[in-house]
């Protein structure tokens, strides 16, 4: 009987304290995973209305031929257009891979902005494009019995000063979200006074490519990669309506960690934790530390998109420094182009020829041949290779660097591009829906025009003429 007795009173005593647990966690009395309180739930915008349409082209037919002589007058009509000059490569390429047209497709020429579609398609081809960057806080407790929280991040450089906003790419992940959290899990353990550091080792020392600063005067189209930013280092002097959507080019901060951290600083003291008034300090994590708290960027495939949309130099090199950090081989600039041509190779891209200064063409002495331009665009229409390096490219007369650059209203929605500009370059690389339903890539690489804006408007039209191929 009394043995019994025992079982009974230890399982009475056991569901005791498995109710008395949720109670206290469904109260936040204790650190866990129930709560009681009221969640926030998602709100949508209304639906804008549906107009219905005719289709505007045939179901994509990988099989339906170029016609060689009509592509071949394309080409013809742009090498011959006065504006374009001399140095002038282009290259229509098949679905399978077969060129029906080019002009000087092995020679080697200064890329631009179309160098961040090698980037992509071996980024894409390799990370887990649905994963996201964590930017999290952690607690380390001095021998003085002292609390300093840790901010330590993975490569957002989208953060948001703001909430965590759900409809952005640009600040999906938000600080105030980050400092309420962290707050919140501070208090649960007693801590009502902290300092703040933060680590940004994940890069290490090397974080510009050797010539950048040449093309990146006043600061105003790279920044070192880093484990955070905000806004990717822009200094707007106000917030943008839409975080998602600019032209402009305001200078980028060169310490964007460290600003970071302040920022989240004075974030954490407005919710009334006392912050020591030190300047945060670079500082490295201590192992087997548990997050306080943590918010997560869009996925990586967003991530490319507002790269290839803006033509963002820092977040292309970021992705050509996330693929080096899979792949185990340098954690440099070098290490970083290394790893983009390897996978290149893999995928079976001809990559003679190729020269990376950087992982973005901003830096000068890259060289690519529009051959090797046409196969990463040729990539892009095979099914599962690397869907987000083809799915973030601009549409022509929509969104992104091209949203000026579609040259005829008829081929609306069938052009999808990554433009390239410096001050003696201007190029084009995508691949196109045909109006009869087949498809093609294509690459364009002008430098030295005798007509800049000549040439790029030669270049729009010939790239809007491909859709009625």
């Amino acid at each position: 009987m009394r043995r019994v007795a025992t079982v009974i009173v230890s399982m009475l005593a056991s569901v005791a304290l498995a109710a008395g647990y949720v109670v206290a966690d469904g109260n936040d009395w204790v650190d866990g995973a129930l709560t009681f309180a009221a969640v926030d739930g998602t709100t949508f915008a209304d639906a804008r209305t549906v107009r219905a349409g005719t289709p505007l082209v045939a179901p994509a037919d990988r099989d339906k031929a170029i016609d060689a002589a009509a592509a071949a007058k394309l080409v013809d009509r742009l090498c011959a257009d006065k504006a374009v000059g001399k140095d002038v490569s282009v290259a229509v390429m098949q679905a399978d891979g077969t060129v029906v047209s080019s002009h000087q497709p092995d020679t080697a020429r200064e890329p631009a902005s179309t160098m961040k579609t090698l980037t992509s398609l071996a980024a894409a081809s390799v990370l887990d494009m649905g994963s996201t960057l964590e930017t999290r806080t952690l607690l380390a407790t001095g021998s003085d019995g002292s609390s300093t929280v840790i901010l330590s991040g993975e490569g957002d450089m989208l953060l948001g000063a703001g909430a965590s906003d759900a409809a952005h790419v640009n600040g999906r992940a938000g600080l105030a979200t980050l400092a309420q959290d962290t707050a919140q899990a501070l208090r649960k353990q007693g801590v009502t006074k902290v300092t703040v550091d933060y680590d940004d080792s994940l890069f290490g020392d090397e974080r510009y490519p050797a010539r950048i600063s040449e093309n990146n005067g006043d600061q105003l189209y790279y920044t070192g990669v880093s484990s955070m930013a905000i806004d990717g280092g822009r200094q707007r002097v106000r917030p943008l309506d839409d975080p998602d959507t600019f032209e402009d080019y305001p200078q980028l901060s060169q310490t964007t960690a460290q600003d970071t951290a302040a920022t989240f600083r004075t974030l954490l003291a407005a919710q009334g934790i006392t912050v020591q008034a030190a300047a945060p300090e670079q500082v490295a994590v201590p192992e087997h530390r548990t997050a306080l708290a943590s918010v997560s960027s869009a996925p990586l495939s967003a991530v490319m998109a507002f790269m290839l949309q803006h033509s963002d130099n820092t977040l292309a090199e970021l992705f050509g420094r996330l693929l080096a950090l899979h792949e185990g081989v340098a954690n440099s600039p070098q290490g970083a182009t290394q790893a983009v041509l390897a996978q290149l190779d893999k995928l079976g891209v001809d990559t003679d020829g190729v020269t990376m200064a950087d992982c973005s063409g901003l830096s000068p002495g890259s060289r690519l041949t529009v051959s090797t331009l046409a196969q990463v665009q040729q990539r892009n229409l095979e099914i599962g290779i690397a869907p987000a390096a083809a799915e973030g490219l601009s549409m022509a007369g929509l969104v992104g660097t091209a949203a000026t650059r579609l040259a005829d209203a008829d081929a609306s929605g069938l052009l999808r591009v990554k433009t390239g500009s410096l001050g003696t370059v201007t190029s084009m690389a995508g691949n196109v829906s045909r109006e009869g339903g087949g498809v093609a890539a294509f690459a364009v690489i002008v430098n030295n025009p005798s007509d800049m804006a000549g040439a790029r408007t030669a270049v729009n039209r010939f790239v809007a003429a491909l859709a009625r191929l």
